[in-house]
């Protein structure tokens, strides 16, 4: 790969913008090598340059909570379809989700370590992908997708496409170490009541402390973290007390449950679009999930108003399924309403490459960091929602120093 040379002038580094007059970010062998005023560097010779001047340049977009095989809203026909055929969406959904911006994304459950490596062999021309492999949910919890009528011919438990059941805490190591023996990245629990399965309410809690526990001390084993849907206070606030890294959601935290994560050193992950385009469309969901996705939905902004008052570090994710994936760029304006957009935008960046264990790898733009970056028209500091139309403004995309998309005139050194 040759050598490539961005010059620039307005850069946010994934912490603060930084206002130069020219300067030259050398990316080679997949790595950004350097970032200096131009002409003080060598000259590297068959090195590709790209002027970038007048518009804005940031490290790759990442994507805290992505559904990689989440092909439709329907989790029944997920589970329906043949493996393959789930592959075959992810390969369309993660090559168009890089195109937007998103250079890493980390899967919520379903995504498994066979789409990373066919990511990494260049089978799927996709952003870094960071896998939980199946979700984890009690019997009766958010990702036990049978329907309450359901009565099962064998005392065998759920297992589906994007999670499967676990009860027990010694039953949570085995299926933990099982996990992590194939490869995955982290562990993803559900630990209160959702939207989208069939018998639980939102309010519900879900796995012991002790199965919470279990997990957690099985994933500190192979040096990494849980991450666990939890929509109310109480989930939060259990999450926090058993050692649980990544709070998903968090739309029904109140200040005190703020205040435990805070002091905990968890993150928090919120998901706005999700709800928003469903509320717009609702697509043929049961009355039982619109009426949850209003309790979850009305109560997301105060949420982050008290992580914010807090302390709490806020994180990025979207949470799309479906016909919905190709809205995942309006996470920014709908936490721009919120959040001052330096905020939003260290979110999307530093905050979750720390929340991932890859600070200083993703999510930043500094020598040494992976050649992940993006260039956009205008400012989003002053405007967040230019990130909101990457057909429009994004101009230039490079990951892992391998131009992706290139709307701007090529010149050589």
């Amino acid at each position: 790969m040759a050598p490539l040379v961005i010059r620039c002038g307005r850069v946010f580094d994934g912490r603060q913008l930084r206002q130069e007059t020219d300067l030259e970010v050398l990316l080679r062998d997949g790595r950004i090598e350097s970032i200096a005023p131009a002409g003080s560097s060598p000259r590297i010779d068959a090195a590709t340059v790209i002027d970038v001047r007048g518009l804005t340049l940031l490290p790759g977009l990442i994507d805290a909570h992505f559904h990689a095989v989440s092909g439709s809203l329907d989790v029944a026909a997920i589970d329906r379809m043949h493996p393959s055929h789930r592959a075959l969406g992810a390969r369309e959904q993660l090559e168009a989700t890089l195109r937007r911006g998103f250079t890493t994304v980390r899967d919520a459950g379903g995504a498994d370590v066979g789409l990373v490596r066919a990511t990494n062999e260049g089978l799927i021309d996709g952003p870094r992908l960071f896998v939980a492999g199946k979700a984890l949910s009690q019997t009766g919890g958010h990702g036990d997708m049978r329907p309450g009528e359901t009565v099962s011919m064998c005392g065998c438990a759920y297992s589906g496409a994007l999670s499967e059941v676990v009860d027990g805490a010694d039953r949570m190591r085995g299926v933990v170490r099982e996990l992590l023996r194939q490869g995955v990245h982290h562990i993803k629990l559900f630990v209160s009541g959702g939207v989208l399965s069939p018998t639980d309410p939102i309010w519900m809690d879900q796995f012991t402390g002790e199965e919470i526990r279990a997990a957690v001390a099985e994933a500190a084993t192979r040096r990494t973290y849980v991450m666990a849907h939890a929509h109310t206070a109480n989930a939060a606030i259990r999450c926090a007390r058993n050692g649980v890294r990544s709070i998903e959601h968090g739309t029904l935290m109140d200040r005190r449950s703020a205040d435990e994560v805070a002091r905990a050193g968890s993150f928090v992950v919120p998901t706005l679009a999700v709800v928003e385009a469903i509320r717009e469309a609702p697509l043929g969901l049961p009355a039982g999930a619109i009426d949850k996705l209003s309790q979850v939905g009305d109560s997301a902004a105060a949420a982050i108003e008290h992580c914010r008052a807090a302390g709490v570090k806020l994180g990025f994710g979207t949470d799309l399924f479906g016909p919905l994936r190709n809205q995942q760029c309006r996470e920014f304006t709908a936490r721009g309403r919120l959040q001052s957009a330096l905020e939003v935008l260290q979110s999307a960046t530093s905050i979750n490459a720390e929340l991932m264990g890859q600070d200083g790898e993703i999510g930043t733009l500094a020598a040494g960091a992976q050649a992940d970056l993006i260039a956009v028209r205008d400012d989003p500091l002053a405007d967040i929602g230019v990130l909101a139309n990457p057909e429009k403004n994004l101009a230039l995309v490079v990951r892992g120093g391998r131009i992706i998309l290139n709307r701007i005139e090529r010149g050589s050194l």
